[in-house]
């Protein structure tokens, strides 16, 4: 006969053995898990099939995005776009670049017209959470300011008090005037435009005293205008401002792979490698992380569908985000200073997630 101690002893070897069961099925499915790559999501499908990625821009600022006589883009805000059709397609000039109004930007992105975003665009929660969007990185530092007329001896904003100030419909740059003005206790009206040249064109006819916007844009006006000596941009920045790349909701495939791009230029500087030296560096640097990231050790781009040294192909292609920087925005360029857009080890705000 089988006591109950016998019994519940059998019950308990059993229902082990089910548990070790589970819990060997279970990592089993674990890892071919992590072993398959992620799904490519829909945008990336996409944009293979096409073979072109859809880049909506602004209708023109200098050295961030405008097309040139012959209908080539350039600037900082085309490089990464640039950047992310060599990740993915292998080739810099695969590319549509598709002008936006700060009026019609996130409906063109919205309605699918574009695959992403780069232009002078800043990040604010509204647009991260109302709006349909998502912002994937911070890739440009910069901050509101205003430009004057120089002979108007105007040295501080606040001296604007009952000043006309020309704007951009559409942006955040209204609101943030009004607010900025009422906490100095000073009034100041907006008027506002559908493009930069529209703005600028106001302001040196006399429809207005002052312009503002971010950094980036004011720099653009003052070069564009017939005397830019006769221009100041003022010291104060009235709201900081941090621009980027914007995609869908729904594709976190596509957004990661954007953001990612991005990093890849940021990290290419903290590494030391630049457009000249990457082929020497990938081929004699024997640390570890240097290779990951050249793609010579492990897949860092099998979780998007990529080969592996997709992001030496864009390095080879377009440089470090400081050559970036440097040909469009910087000393190249518009002339800005790095400033805030430096790396993090040189006192900036750059840093690329850890390559692992």
């Amino acid at each position: 006969m089988i006591t109950l101690a016998e019994l519940m002893k059998g019950f308990v070897v059993k229902q082990l053995g089910r548990i070790v069961q589970l819990a060997c099925l279970g990592l089993s499915i674990g890892a071919a898990t992590l072993a398959r790559p992620a799904s490519a999501g829909p945008t990336l499908d996409a944009v293979k099939r096409n073979g072109y990625v859809r880049c909506g821009v602004s209708t023109g600022v200098a050295h961030m995005s405008a097309p040139d006589s012959n209908g080539r883009w350039s600037g900082f805000d085309v490089e990464i776009c640039r950047a992310i059709a060599v990740a993915v397609l292998g080739d810099a000039e695969r590319v549509r670049f598709i002008p936006t109004t700060a009026q019609s930007r996130f409906t063109a992105l919205q309605s699918g017209e574009v695959d992403l975003l780069s232009r002078t665009t800043a990040l604010t929660l509204a647009r991260d959470s109302t709006m349909g969007l998502t912002q994937t990185v911070a890739h440009f530092f910069t901050g509101q300011g205003l430009l004057v007329r120089r002979q108007a001896g105007v040295e501080q904003a606040r001296q604007l008090n009952g000043a006309s100030v020309c704007t951009t419909q559409g942006s955040v740059n209204e609101r943030t005037l009004q607010d900025w003005a009422r906490t100095n206790r000073i009034e100041v009206r907006t008027i506002a435009f559908d493009t930069a040249p529209s703005v600028l064109a106001a302001f040196l006819a006399g429809r207005c005293d002052a312009i503002t916007n971010d950094m980036i844009n004011l720099a653009a006006n003052r070069l564009a205008a017939p005397d830019p000596e006769g221009l100041l941009l003022l010291p104060d920045v009235i709201m900081k401002e941090m621009h980027g790349v914007l995609v869908r909701n729904g594709d976190a495939e596509w957004a990661t792979l954007t953001r990612w791009a991005v990093f890849a230029l940021i990290q290419a500087e903290e590494f030391g490698i630049t457009r000249a030296n990457v082929e020497e560096i990938r081929r004699t640097n024997p640390d570890p992380n240097v290779q990951r990231f050249l793609g010579r050790i492990d897949n860092i781009g099998v979780g998007f569908g990529l080969d592996a040294d997709w992001a030496y192909r864009v390095i080879r292609t377009l440089g470090n985000y400081g050559e970036v920087f440097e040909r469009t925005a910087g000393r190249g360029g518009l002339g800005i200073d790095r400033g805030p857009n430096r790396l993090w080890s040189q006192g900036g705000l750059l840093m690329s997630w850890l390559w692992q």
